[in-house]
């Protein structure tokens, strides 16, 4: 069973920068692909960002194009999503989640684990 942790969420203020990390234990991380989601209040779980094992391509929804940028470092079983220019409409709590597959995935029903999440406001 892959447990993943989420860490780095917080209060920021318009324009400013997180990184938000999530560390796996319990499953040959190497192997997954990882993404991250979000869940606004109100409102249902979307897409973030995901980045493929093997390859490493990575893939965006629009609205964080060239804002975020995920990455990971399987030496420490850990991917990460850093967060730059941040909008008040970014504010949700970010998930992250694993997929045993080796591709890009989008919807979050082909992601086979998940973790807690942690919140992100933007707000000043």
């Amino acid at each position: 069973q892959v447990q993943l942790v989420e860490s780095g969420g917080g209060l920021v203020q318009p324009g400013g920068s997180l990184r938000l990390s999530c560390a796996a234990s319990g499953g040959t991380f190497s192997s997954y692909s990882m993404g991250w989601f979000r869940q606004a209040p109100g409102k249902e779980r979307e897409f973030v960002a995901t980045i493929a094992s093997g390859s490493g391509r990575t893939y965006y929804t629009d609205s964080v194009k060239g804002r975020f940028t995920i990455s990971r470092d399987n030496a420490k079983n850990t991917v990460y999503l850093q967060m730059n220019s941040l909008k008040p409409e970014d504010t949700a709590v970010y998930y992250c989640a694993a997929d045993r597959s080796s591709f890009v995935h989008t919807s979050s029903g082909a992601y086979d684990y998940w973790g807690q999440g942690t919140q992100v406001t933007v707000s000043s």
